[in-house]
Formats: structure tokens, C-alpha cells, sequence
């Protein structure tokens, strides 16, 4: 699920709500609007995605998923490094709440409920639970560079999962498009690797339930017959248990203090219902990109979403960037448009032979047209 984007990276992206004015500041401007050229960048990943043929909606979906989990990333930040709420994974639990009392307010409007098998279900929900909380021990028992590098084992360890078990396969082209977005990502981000044997064993259990849960969540649609809200709406409830279950001992663990102990004034309490507020479309849209793209496409567009917040911090936050930062984050975005443009290309490819394959098996047995 998305709660990756709600909890744990909250605190491990390096971005400062304050600070001195950059001396970068007027810099990089795009000439005819006046606006920042690191925001304007990010645009023609969607500019390319529509011209090379892929649906609007998925450039829709895309484009939804990547500005609400930026904005609920900045949110987190102040709510937690500045307001000082450090309680993620239970904040986490709240996100889930709010979202199934959204989508259980919406049923029969937005989308009709339809009944899924009880034990599917349930080992879906309580392992996107877990992978939520083996990311927050992930960062909990190591440095926050060690956890960033966690999060970039994500990508290929998903590609082996796919090649040897779902019989996906990725070109030459793709996996080295995605090598070039994980170096250029680790670059802008790892900055330190402090490594101890219970942090590493987190991080391998955070790789591998996260990995698992974000292709459980395309395939299960499939194989169900759900669509990503159905599957959003019945699992929801069973996900906001577990993190609530798992939130409260966790973050007592982690911080020292329980989130009943402290004092909720109303600056926190309009901060956390802002955050869950913004949960509700990241949890909806994440269920949506990975229903129509697939597990790997997503946490590319992860990736984007920690380069967009780096470069909110440079230009909008006046934080000093150095030439590492934006070395890394070139790379990166190269890595993105290259992995758009491959994989789409190759998308496009199966579909124009698909016809041919299916006349020709027609041809052969009868005029059935089925493969």
C-alpha cells in the first residue's frame, strides 16, 4: 500500500522548514513564466508520458499519486520535526482510519462495494501493516542514509520477485534506465552508512513485505476482480487494526513515550487532521497506479516524489543544495525518462503484435481467436 509515504520517509527525507535565503535564489528561472526550472523539469515526465502514447488516466493517476504523497511528505515534516509528534506509525493508523471512513461514506456514489474472499484479504492487509512497520524499525535502528539505501533495494529486489514468480520480464534497457534512477537517487540522498545487525535484519524484513504487498496489490485486483477502490475499501479497516495494534507499542519503543501521553494542543490536531485529509488521496491513489501500472512503476514514481521534495526544499525553503544534491537528482530524472520511455515503448510493442498472435491461434484452431 502507500503507507511508506505517510510514515517512515516523513522523517528520513532531509528537508528543513526553515533557514538563511540561498545564495542560488533568482537562479534557474524559466524565462517565460518566471518559475523555478526545477519545477517546471518535473512536468515533462508528463509531457513525454502523454505523447508516447499512454492513457490519460494513467498519466492522471500518476500525476495525482506524486503531488499528494510530496504534500503529505511536507506535512509530516512539519508535523513531526517541527511540532515535534513523533509518532509515525501510529499516525499512520490514523491515515487509514480516515480513509476508510471516506470511502465507507462513498460507497454507492463513488463506487459500489463487492465482496471479496475473507483470507486473501486479510493476509493482504496484514502484510501491508507490517511492511509500514518493519519501514519505521528500518529507520528506527539505522542511520537515515542506510534507510534511504533500504529503500532503493527495493526496486531490484521487486524485479527478481517478478522475473522468477510472476514471469515478468525487463529488457536490458529497462533494468539499466532503473539502475541509472537508483544511482542518481543515492547520490542526492545516502549520505552516511552506519550499519548494526538488528537494523539490518529490519531493513531485509522492510524489503521483502514491502516488495511482496505492492505486488499483491496489482495482482490481487486481477485475480479478484476488484477494482484498487473495492480492494482499498475492504481492506482498509483491517490495515488501520493492525497499524493502531502495532503504532502504539512500536512508537513507545522508538520514542520513549506513548501518543496518549502527549499533549495534543489545537496547532498538532489541525496539522494531523490535515495529514489525514491528504492520506485519503495518497492511499486512493497509490491503489490506482498500481492497479494500472505494476509494482516497480510505482516506486519510480517513489523516487520522483523524493527528488520533487528535495527540489521543494532548494527552491521554495531557500536550503542550501549542494552540487551533490543536484548531480544526484539530474541523474535520476535521466533514470525516470528513460524508464518511461522504455518501458512504454515496449508496452506499445506487445500491443501491436497481440493482434497477430491472436488471429493467427484463431486461424489454427478453428476460428476461437483465443490465445
Amino acid at each position: 500500500g502507500g503507507g511508506g509515504e505517510q510514515s517512515a520517509d516523513a522523517s528520513a527525507v532531509p528537508l528543513a522548514l526553515s533557514g538563511p535565503p540561498s545564495p542560488r535564489e533568482g537562479r534557474g528561472r524559466d524565462r517565460r513564466s518566471g518559475v523555478p526550472g526545477w519545477l517546471v523539469r518535473p512536468w515533462l515526465l508528463i509531457q513525454m508520458a502523454v505523447q508516447s502514447g499512454l492513457s490519460s488516466s494513467t498519466v492522471a493517476a500518476c500525476t495525482f499519486s506524486v503531488v499528494s504523497s510530496v504534500s503529505i511528505v511536507v506535512v509530516n515534516k512539519f508535523l513531526i520535526s517541527t511540532l515535534g509528534y513523533k509518532y509515525v506509525t501510529t499516525l499512520t493508523s490514523w491515515h487509514m482510519l480516515a480513509t476508510a471512513l471516506f470511502l465507507h461514506l462513498m460507497r454507492g456514489r463513488i463506487f459500489e462495494p463487492k465482496a471479496v474472499e475473507t483470507k486473501p484479504l486479510m493476509q493482504f492487509a496484514l502484510l501491508n501493516g507490517f511492511s509500514i512497520g518493519f519501514l519505521n524499525l528500518s529507520l528506527g535502528f539505522n542511520s537515515v542514509g542506510f534507510y534511504q539505501m533500504t529503500k532503493l533495494a527495493i526496486i531490484p529486489f521487486t524485479v527478481i520477485v517478478q522475473t522468477s514468480f510472476y514471469n515478468k520480464f525487463f529488457s536490458t534497457k529497462v533494468k539499466m534506465s532503473l539502475w541509472l534512477l537508483l544511482a542518481g537517487v543515492g547520490i542526492a540522498t545516502v549520505t552516511d552508512m552506519q550499519l548494526n545487525p538488528t537494523g539490518c535484519i529490519m531493513s531485509g524484513l522492510a524489503i521483502v513485505t514491502t516488495c511482496i504487498s505492492q505486488i499483491w496489490t496489482n495482482t490481487m485486483q486481477k485475480q479478484l476482480g476488484v477494482t484498487s477502490t473495492q480492494l482499498l475499501y475492504k481492506s482498509s479497516p483491517i490495515m488501520f487494526l493492525t497499524l493502531l495494534c502495532m503504532g502504539i507499542p512500536l512508537d513507545f519503543y522508538l520514542t520513549g513515550s506513548s501518543p496518549f501521553s502527549y499533549e495534543y494542543h489545537s496547532e498538532v490536531v489541525v496539522v494531523i487532521i490535515m495529514t489525514c485529509l491528504i492520506a485519503i488521496a495518497v492511499n486512493f491513489s497509490t491503489f490506482l497506479v498500481i492497479g494500472k501500472c505494476d509494482a516497480v512503476t510505482y516506486q519510480v514514481l517513489g523516487h520522483l516524489k523524493t527528488c520533487l521534495v528535495l527540489i521543494f526544499g532548494f527552491t521554495l525553503l531557500r536550503n542550501e543544495a549542494t552540487s551533490r544534491n543536484l548531480l544526484g537528482i539530474g541523474v535520476a530524472v535521466v533514470g525516470m525518462i528513460a524508464y518511461a520511455h522504455y518501458e512504454n515503448q515496449e508496452k506499445q510493442a506487445a500491443k501491436e503484435t497481440l493482434p497477430t498472435t491472436n488471429a493467427d491461434s484463431g486461424n489454427g484452431s478453428g476460428g476461437s481467436g483465443k490465445l
